[in-house]
C-alpha cells in the first residue's frame, strides 16, 4: 500500500487537520471487513448504507450515533447453539462496525429487510453554513 506525505497540506488548508489525521490512520479496522457493507449515493445529499447482517434478529442489533462517529453492533444472546457443520460458509460472530461521518450529516432511518441492515443518511446543512450574497455598498 502507498504511503502519502499529507504534510505540505498543513500548511495550506487551515482546520482540515482532523480530515488528514483520518486519511493517514486510514480505515484499519480489526475486524477483518466481517460484515461487508455498501455505501449508496442516493442523492447529492441522501446516502444508504446496507451492511449484510445474516443469522441476526432485529433486537440482536445496536445502532449508536455519537459525536460524528456511527457505531453498528451485533451480539447474539444467550448460549450458543452447538451444530456439526460440515461446512460452514456463513459467520455467526458477533461484530462492531464503525462508519466516521463528515459534519451535518444526520441519520434518518434503519430498517432490517431479507438479512440486510439498511441506514438512511442525509446531508442537512444549516441555512448559515449555506452561501450567500454580500452586496457591495
Amino acid at each position: 500500500m502507498r504511503n502519502f506525505d499529507f504534510s505540505p497540506l498543513y500548511r495550506s488548508a487551515i482546520g482540515f487537520d482532523r480530515l488528514f489525521n483520518l486519511l493517514e490512520a486510514g480505515q484499519s479496522q480489526g475486524n477483518g471487513g466481517y460484515p461487508p457493507y455498501n455505501v449508496e449515493l442516493v442523492d447529492d445529499n441522501h446516502y444508504r448504507i446496507a451492511i449484510a447482517v445474516a443469522g441476526f434478529a432485529e433486537h440482536e442489533l445496536e445502532i449508536t450515533a455519537h459525536d460524528n462517529l456511527l457505531i453498528v453492533k451485533g451480539a447474539h444472546g444467550g448460549e450458543p447453539v452447538t451444530r456439526n457443520y460440515l461446512y460452514q460458509g456463513i459467520a455467526e460472530r458477533n461484530f462492531e462496525r464503525k462508519f466516521q461521518l463528515a459534519e451535518h450529516i444526520q441519520i434518518t432511518g434503519a430498517n432490517l429487510e431479507h438479512g440486510l441492515l439498511y441506514i438512511d443518511l442525509a446531508r442537512v446543512v444549516p441555512e448559515t453554513m449555506k452561501p450567500r450574497r454580500i452586496d457591495i455598498k
